[in-house]
């Protein structure tokens, strides 16, 4: 099972990946594609199908569901002209969480709080010593304080060590999907709320058990080189609308509990925010994690065995 993590008193980016990615999805490194297509970015406007689908309901106006990549380069924009039509014809924003909240200095040191050992403790009484020392190694070529990451939780360390990774190649939270739609709505006044709290979305990372965070933990040691390959190849097949790829990023049976805590519960939830968008009779741009919207315990799925249509563009 491998770690990939979509992309302040600790650095900023350890919060903005942490919130803004589908947390963490677990994967095996088995079923990354070894290879990548050259640049499928070159005409967004050629290719079929986008992560983009279409929720209608009888005497409603059409909503939509844009599955986002959290981290990205600049190479994939501009997006589609379909997809950006899309947004065009929505009155409201909705998206997993208000990156506004980042911004917020009371907030972020909350939330890292939350993440720090802060009882005595230290990550290296929490894990095993060969797991340690290779913890340590690797923050020392990332340039992370030994006594920072010994403080830290160990699902933090996670995402500490990876984010920096992606972060080198050019995959970063500013040029996320649902960081370019906040800050188009935001210019344009155009109304926008949030699935949930950063709080919340803490949390589900906070509250995983000892032992699943270390697996966590170990996993990202042992695969972090191959995470670049790995977003990758999940940013080609996105651009291409390719849902059957991506669903093989996130199998379910790999990694069930993170599976249920952090897709299939979240995405029940979501479904209330169709209903009231629909009810409002307000064309709404939702927009979530890719991983969301793949599978059959999807938010596509589950909307659809409600009654609504919903149908890939």
């Amino acid at each position: 099972m491998s770690v990939k993590c979509y992309a302040e008193s600790m650095p900023r980016w350890t919060v903005g990946v942490c919130v803004l990615a589908t947390l963490c999805v677990a994967t095996p490194a088995t079923q990354v594609p070894s290879t990548v297509a050259a640049p499928a970015v070159a005409s967004a406007a050629t290719l079929v199908k986008h992560f983009l689908w279409t929720v209608t309901a009888p005497d409603a106006p059409t909503s939509y569901l844009m599955g986002a990549l959290h981290v990205l380069t600049p190479e994939y924009y501009p997006l589609s002209p379909r997809i950006e039509q899309a947004f065009a014809a929505s009155k409201v924003l909705i998206e997993e969480a208000d990156l506004d909240e980042l911004n917020n200095p009371a907030t972020t040191k909350g939330l890292m709080g939350k993440a720090m050992l802060t009882d005595g403790r230290t990550l290296e009484q929490l894990i095993p010593g060969d797991l340690f020392a290779k913890v340590m190694e690797r923050a020392d070529k990332l340039g992370l304080p030994r006594m920072a990451v010994q403080r830290m939780k160990p699902w933090l360390v996670a995402i500490s060590l990876t984010a920096p990774t992606l972060q080198a190649a050019g995959f970063k939270p500013e040029h996320g999907v649902d960081k370019h739609f906040f800050d188009r709505a935001k210019k344009s006044g155009m109304p926008h709320r949030a699935l949930e709290t950063l709080a919340f979305q803490f949390d589900r990372l906070d509250q995983l058990s000892p032992v699943l965070q270390e697996a966590l933990l170990r996993s990202t040691i042992e695969e972090i080189d191959a995470q670049v390959s790995s977003i990758k190849s999940m940013a080609e097949a996105w651009s291409r609308g390719d849902v059957a790829a991506i669903e093989k990023l996130v199998p379910a049976a790999t990694a069930p509990e993170l599976h249920q805590r952090l897709l299939v519960e979240r995405n029940a939830a979501w479904v209330s925010a169709v209903d009231d968008c629909v009810k409002q009779q307000t064309p709404c741009f939702i927009v979530v994690g890719a991983a969301h919207l793949v599978g059959p315990d999807s938010l596509v799925a589950m909307l659809q065995k409600k009654g609504y249509k919903v149908e890939q563009q």
